[in-house]
């Protein structure tokens, strides 16, 4: 008589409290989504931190000039310290970000950019950050964007500063030695 065995769950079991075997044995088998789960802060720190960097580095690439006359069109006190802290939040925040480093302190500035940046440019615009306007010789012609991608900015910060940064994060290297 063959006895059901009961196995709680742990690294041989699968999310169910099923015996993996099989994902050991078989080649095509996904890993487990809880052996992946740690590494997903990585992605966010990536996207967020090159992307805010990406944004700083065309700023200064245009000159801060340039960026400082669009802050005095629309109505931004001291236009020209103000676009060399909105460049030097997105450049070295995105790099701390991608660092693992300070990222609850850092997103600080950075979501109050996002922040600006939604109720003085972009909330007129309404959600959708893709506006198709037309499309001529073969090329799409976009509209002004909305404030999408600033959210999704603002809750992949929120999920690093309260989930944390995850491996490889120059703030849990820093918090390894502090405990030692």
């Amino acid at each position: 008589m063959d006895t059901p065995i009961t196995t709680a769950p742990g690294p041989a079991t699968d999310d169910h409290g099923q015996a993996s075997e099989h994902r050991r044995n078989d080649p095509f088998a996904l890993p487990s989504r809880s052996s992946l789960a740690c590494w997903a802060p990585v992605l966010l720190r990536l996207v967020v931190g090159f992307g805010f960097m990406q944004h700083g580095v065309a700023k200064l690439g245009k000159g801060p000039e340039a960026f400082a006359a669009i802050l005095h069109a629309i109505g931004v006190p001291a236009p020209g310290l103000m676009a060399w802290l909105t460049i030097l939040i997105e450049v070295l925040g995105g790099l701390a970000v991608v660092l693992g480093a300070f990222v609850p302190l850092v997103s600080l500035p950075m979501a109050g950019l996002l922040l600006v940046a939604i109720f003085t440019v972009h909330l007129p615009y309404g959600f959708s950050s893709i506006k198709l306007i037309s499309v001529a010789s073969g090329r799409a012609q976009f509209g002004p964007p909305g404030y999408e991608c600033n959210l999704l900015y603002l809750a992949c910060l929120a999920v690093l500063v309260l989930g944390g940064s995850g491996p490889l994060a120059l703030d849990g290297l820093r918090e390894r030695k502090r405990n030692r």
